[in-house]
């Protein structure tokens, strides 16, 4: 192999080298469904537990605490209010 031919592929192999993949363009964020209108109960996250007592929710809602053991089917329709170990709601969600 002579000296040209060597410096050509050097700069050849040292140009592919350079070149990076320019990163995809980020998804939009994908927003849950809201059929059970969750985003109307989202200020009782942070709340106790004990604020539930005195208000009237759709049929079918659920409250769950951290050891409750609940069904795993998807109902987009149904409210689900989950709270944790200190008795503070963390989540409310549709599924």
């Amino acid at each position: 192999m002579n000296a040209r031919t060597l410096a050509l592929g050097l700069t050849a192999a040292t140009l592919l080298a350079a070149c990076e993949p320019m990163p995809a363009e980020p998804l939009p964020p994908v927003e849950a469904p809201d059929d059970c209108r969750a985003s109307a109960y989202q200020g009782l996250v942070g709340q106790p537990v004990t604020v539930l007592a005195a208000m009237t929710f759709p049929i079918g809602t659920r409250q769950i605490g951290p050891d409750d053991a609940v069904t795993s089917d998807f109902r987009p329709d149904r409210l689900n209010i989950e709270y944790g170990r200190a008795n503070r709601i963390e989540r409310v969600s549709c599924y």
